[in-house]
């Protein structure tokens, strides 16, 4: 038997989701519920953590990890729960952040094709956004989305010996130290 899911306002999403004990991304009037992590997705942020926060500091830029939301102002009202971001302005709220410079999506084999499709599309279309960071948790894989100079969107490709380099935030940042305790099958 199936049931229709019922669709919600933004304004009810936000309600549900401040009380929820389960995280969920909400697009299109629709919630979805968020996986936990593994190991390897945890170390892989917190080792992107340390070096970013490390680099920010003294700066007015603020950096938020796991468990603040990213509204896109679309006809879809898409909000997800990034991974990273760095956002270089004060920012609107302490609950949603709407202006990132800079968003890392740390990849699993469930979450893959979400996050180089659907995500990847919607997060494009932040005038704010400069970089979109997808990083790999199953080998040493990261891909750069990066904005240039007539508004459309360039993608780098790393692996093993590279360094990523965050032009929005002027960091650079061996992948061996993206990696670092990560243990890859």
């Amino acid at each position: 038997m199936f049931v229709k899911q019922s669709e919600l306002t933004y304004a009810e999403y936000i309600d549900r989701e401040r009380i929820s004990s389960i995280k969920h991304d909400f697009v299109n009037s629709q919630i979805f519920a968020i996986a936990g992590s593994d190991a390897n997705h945890n170390l892989i942020i917190c080792n992107l953590v340390a070096s970013i926060h490390q680099r920010l500091r003294g700066t007015n830029s603020r950096l938020f990890a796991l468990d603040m939301k990213l509204t896109i102002n679309l006809a879809n009202n898409a909000t997800y729960y990034p991974d990273v971001m760095v956002v270089g302005d004060r920012d609107d709220g302490n609950y949603v952040i709407r202006n990132p410079s800079l968003v890392v999506e740390v990849m699993s084999p469930y979450t893959v094709m979400l996050d180089r499709r659907e995500k990847r599309f919607n997060y494009q279309k932040l005038e704010s956004l400069q970089e979109y960071v997808l990083v790999s948790q199953a080998e040493i894989n990261v891909e750069v989305y990066r904005r240039d100079q007539d508004g459309g969107w360039l993608v780098q490709c790393l692996d093993a010996g590279d360094s990523l380099h965050l032009r929005s935030i002027d960091l650079a940042i061996a992948l061996s130290d993206i990696y670092e305790d990560v243990e890859l099958n």
